[in-house]
């Protein structure tokens, strides 16, 4: 029996761990784990969440484990599977075993989108943002600036694990690029063109989370939420305003 509530933990514990590390809600996250531990006979669970770590234990029994949440990302998918997943095993179409061993698949599953396809949809995201709110001269520009700097993101996060110092790398060469390229006669407006070229790196899902977090009652991963996404905006800032200030 104790050997089965241990197994029923690590199965709740990899699905939360799953989804915070995608991007999850920490309120879906808890959620889902309690649907999972009663969909396998445990109906009285208990699951802390914040966006660092993670508590869950089955009341009446001994097991209770913590893990930590030391990378996060947005993958969207990976929390739709690990939903897809709880579903099928309040359905009863899964098993222990076979819903530990497609969780542990979607785990080493790497990111939905190669980097080239995310860079790709960076640059024309920043480029149609760019041509809405200043015209079609600053299409091309904002399409290299954008997808220059959320490429610079992605390589300076794979080495420097400090998301703060990779978003403000990122920003200083988006607007660094912006006023080499005006000077040179490409582009119009610097404004727009910088606005355009940081969208892709604005923390829209964690404000976002922030706030759904706060309406469900989730104070605390709301508040550490909220300064998350506030930490990325200051970061955008700081870059574009070194550049500004050296211009």
């Amino acid at each position: 029996m104790t050997e089965r509530v241990d197994d029923i933990v690590e199965v709740c514990l990899l699905a939360g761990k799953l989804m915070l590390e995608s991007g999850g809600e920490t309120y879906r996250v808890e959620d889902t784990m309690t649907r999972i531990a009663a969909s396998f006979g445990m109906p009285r669970s208990h699951g802390y969440v914040t966006p660092t770590a993670i508590i869950f234990s089955i009341e009446g029994t001994d097991s209770t484990r913590l893990i930590r949440i030391s990378e996060r990302s947005t993958d969207l998918a990976k929390v739709a599977v690990v939903n897809d997943i709880s579903r099928r095993i309040s359905r009863g179409e899964l098993t222990l075993e076979k819903a530990r061993k497609e969780l542990e698949d979607i785990g080493r599953a790497p990111m939905g989108y190669p980097l080239w396809q995310q860079t790709a949809a960076a640059a024309l995201a920043s480029a149609c943002f760019a041509s809405l709110i200043g015209g079609m001269v600053h299409f091309f520009p904002s399409l290299f600036s954008g997808g220059v700097a959320f490429w610079c993101f992605e390589m300076v996060h794979r080495f420097v694990k400090i998301r703060f110092f990779a978003e403000f790398f990122a920003s200083f060469v988006a607007g660094g690029l912006v006023l080499l390229m005006v000077q040179a006669g490409f582009g119009g407006d610097v404004g727009n063109m910088i606005i355009g070229s940081v969208l892709p790196l604005v923390p829209g899902l964690a404000i976002t989370n922030a706030v759904r977090d706060l309406m469900a009652g989730h104070l605390i991963a709301g508040l550490s939420r909220g300064a998350e996404a506030f930490l990325t905006a200051f970061a955008i800032g700081t870059g574009i305003a070194f550049v500004l200030s050296i211009r």
